[in-house]
């Protein structure tokens, strides 16, 4: 104990370090990162090969702002019951939104209405604008 009290600053040094070693982790959680998670290239290769259906669950003035160049917006309040999901459950869904959207809940809101194959961007729609992938902003 008296050597962390004399050593306060590396003791301090470790525990920042490690903050923002789990910084990225912590961010991309809350942006479409997770276990089902892909990126950009898979998700365009999803939507070109496989039919998949790009949903945004942004509020309508966040998606309004801009969006993922086809994306359906249905917010994540009105998931439940939305006319804007496809009827096919077995058809693939990537689940993207702006900052501060919580992707992986819609997502479990989704997997828990039946559909059986939800994925979320990792990154969200700053890594689809990264990835210079088209944006398109509601009138």
């Amino acid at each position: 104990m008296q050597f962390l009290l004399a050593n306060w600053y590396l003791v301090l040094v470790a525990l920042v370090s490690g903050a923002l070693l789990l910084w990225p982790t912590l961010r991309q959680a809350t942006a479409g990162g997770g276990p089902n998670a892909v990126a950009t290239a898979e998700a365009v290769r999803l939507i070109n090969r496989e039919k998949a259906v790009l949903i945004d669950v942004s509020e309508p003035q966040a998606y309004a702002a801009g969006h993922a160049m086809g994306a359906r917006n249905v917010p994540i309040g009105s998931l439940e019951g939305a006319k804007g999901l496809p009827a096919n459950k077995a058809l693939p869904l990537i689940v993207m939104g702006g900052a501060g959207v919580n992707v992986n809940r819609a997502a479990g809101m989704l997997r828990k209405a039946g559909y059986t194959d939800v994925r979320t961007v990792a990154g969200g729609l700053a890594a689809w604008r990264e990835a210079s992938l088209p944006v398109e902003k509601s009138a």
